[in-house]
């Protein structure tokens, strides 16, 4: 496995191939996504134990849609690796792929998610330096925020800061699952190879989440009309039914958007790691 450096204008080509594989088989993607979202959010639930448990399934998550990805791509591939019009892949096939490689990779994907529970763990206590440790209380000990507290400026920064703590973690998950199961590479290891990845591939993956930030933007306008115009009719009816069919369409998109850009991580991780 050697690291394949990509023009700029890939990040471009990765976010068009990830819409059309994306929707040669949506209902199979969003389902996928839909179950990996439930399971980590059942096990955040668990009382205390919740919030350190469910970063190790995001490994999971990540390898899932990758491997879904993998396999929707292979079976509508021409000779250049473009995706095709035609040989539907079947959900079932993707689902199979799916579970067969957690199944045999679950060993280094807990590993890395142990990594990320820590991490978070630790990103969260660096908080209660600015806010006294309110919003670690509440990650960690389930402790019941109030709205004042919510709305103070100490704890807005305390989460801002929690962003920008976590945006590490996520460049050095980005590549780590597909790195262990398709490259076979230790799971240490595959965390430092996804860090020098992205910074290697910069100007792809800027334009990249540029890309995906615009499709969310105009996906988040057209919706946000609708949704305008439906609680516009709801706030004047007596059911309210619009009100909560515009909620559901906001929030039904945005889940859909983001297995849409979870899907596309696939081609970046085939375009940046060259195995011959």
């Amino acid at each position: 496995m050697k690291l394949h450096l990509v023009p700029a204008r890939t990040g471009f080509d990765w976010v068009r191939l990830g819409l059309k594989t994306f929707w040669r088989q949506p209902l199979a993607f969003i389902s996928l996504f839909f179950l990996l979202m439930a399971m980590i959010s059942t096990v955040s639930m668990l009382p205390l134990l919740g919030s350190v448990l469910a970063p190790i399934l995001l490994p999971f998550m990540t390898l899932g849609l990758m491997v879904a990805t993998s396999v929707a791509a292979t079976d509508n591939a021409d000779g250049l690796g473009n995706v095709g019009d035609l040989g539907r892949p079947t959900g079932s096939a993707m689902f199979i792929a799916v579970f067969d490689a957690m199944r045999t990779e679950w060993r280094s994907l807990v590993v890395l998610g142990v990594i990320s529970a820590v991490y978070f763990v630790l990103a969260v206590t660096l908080t209660a330096l600015v806010d006294g440790g309110q919003l670690m209380r509440a990650y960690l000990f389930d402790e019941v925020v109030t709205p004042e507290v919510m709305k103070s400026s100490e704890f807005l920064t305390a989460r801002t800061l929690l962003m920008c703590l976590n945006l590490p973690l996520s460049l050095a998950m980005w590549h780590a699952p597909a790195l262990v199961h398709w490259h076979r590479v230790e799971p240490v290891k595959s965390v430092f190879f996804s860090i020098v990845a992205l910074f290697r591939n910069f100007g792809a993956y800027a334009l990249f989440g540029l890309a995906w930030f615009g499709v969310f933007m105009l996906a988040g306008i057209a919706i946000g009309l609708l949704a305008t115009v439906l609680i516009g009719v709801g706030a004047m009816g007596s059911d309210g039914a619009a009100l909560a069919i515009g909620n559901i369409l906001m929030i039904g998109t945005a889940l859909v958007l983001a297995a849409m850009s979870l899907a596309s991580t696939w081609f970046t991780f085939r375009d940046s790691f060259d195995a011959n």
